[in-house]
């Protein structure tokens, strides 16, 4: 029985943290809400579920994952369920929770770069909240990018198999992870980011890594991959911008 994934149509979003390590697997999974409605797929599928009367394990928001009658939220506590199914998770329990912490830092980077776009309200239209996602862009891209990318950098430089991966020595669904955050944030930033090669060299070779990864060399060429796009989380928008040479 496929993997049933549950996110919104249209956005890479969060969702697509999970999409790259099915896709790295080879795993078979159905994106639900990219299906039709008349095959009982679709937006109003996820919606069902996450409005249903019945039982205690509905979703508060995607994306989540469905295995068999098994459904489960939030894109760290999904790639910790799947990673030791997929391979991408090393055996031992402790390990696991360490890569866990990892991906759980990537979770709360990903709120911060939301945050730049819409750090009033997610009510709120960008443009209602525009002069403050200036000053929240500034901070981000002056302080917060470097505090983040500079922590996995380190870790990379750390680790004692050495920094092609960023735990042990095989490729993980953190590694994946930060493929995307680093495609993420070029699309978002290119002029604060034009410089990431020279500062961070580790996080840049293992994005090039994972690009040429068959599975995953793939997945960018076809139709499964969406665009990025100015509804996700990683939205261009130029005023935000600014180089920081």
């Amino acid at each position: 029985m496929p993997y049933e994934l549950y996110y919104w149509d249209g956005i890479q979003g969060r969702g697509e943290f999970v999409r790259l390590a099915l896709e790295e697997a080879g795993a078979d999974y159905v994106d639900i809400c990219r299906g039709s409605a008349s095959k009982g797929q679709g937006m109003p599928a996820m919606l069902a579920i996450m409005e249903s009367g019945a039982g205690s394990d509905i979703p508060f928001a995607p994306p989540f994952l469905k295995d068999g009658d098994l459904i489960i939220p939030h894109v760290a506590n999904i790639l910790m369920y799947l990673g030791p199914k997929l391979g991408l998770a090393p055996k031992g329990e402790g390990e696991r929770h360490v890569l866990n912490g990892l991906q759980l830092t990537i979770t709360d980077l990903v709120a911060e770069v939301h945050d730049t776009h819409h750090p009033i309200a997610t009510s709120k239209y960008y443009e209602d909240q525009k002069d403050e996602a200036k000053d929240r862009a500034a901070e981000f891209i002056e302080n917060r990018i470097p505090k983040f990318l500079g922590y996995f950098e380190r870790v990379l430089q750390q680790n004692p198999h050495g920094p092609s991966h960023i735990f042990g020595n095989a490729l993980t669904y953190v590694d994946l992870s930060l493929f995307q955050v680093y495609e993420g944030l070029r699309y978002a930033f290119p002029r604060a980011t034009a410089h990431l090669g020279r500062r961070y060299p580790h996080l840049t070779a293992l994005h090039a890594t994972v690009m040429k990864r068959p599975n995953i060399a793939r997945y960018l060429e076809s139709d499964r991959r969406i665009p990025f796009n100015e509804n996700g989380i990683f939205r261009h928008y130029p005023e935000l911008d600014k180089d920081t040479a």
